[in-house]
């Protein structure tokens, strides 16, 4: 299935959280943090008020309670407004 999210939107797949380890102990998914970092994936056209200026394969920050989480395929995505996006990480 492939989603193409509508007026000021944008499709997020976020990047998987790194394992961490303390002394030895290895701490489990459900303890980590939600990761804040992603790849967009899809942009909608922006609206009359706001143009679109992130574009497809941007690697972005975004808030820790952006965004609508969904499962497309068995993959999570977030689908969240471009507002919500913090940042454009340049390379």
């Amino acid at each position: 299935m492939k989603l193409k999210p509508l007026a000021d939107r944008v499709i997020i797949r976020p990047t998987a959280a790194e394992e961490t380890t303390i002394n030895g102990i290895i701490i489990p998914d459900s303890a980590k943090e939600k990761p804040l970092k992603g790849t967009v994936i899809a942009v909608g056209n922006g609206t009359k008020d706001e143009e679109m200026v992130l574009a497809e394969g941007n690697e972005v920050y975004y808030g820790k309670y952006a965004g609508t989480e969904l499962e497309v395929d068995g993959e999570k995505v977030l689908v969240m407004r471009q507002n919500e996006v913090l940042a454009i990480i340049e390379k």
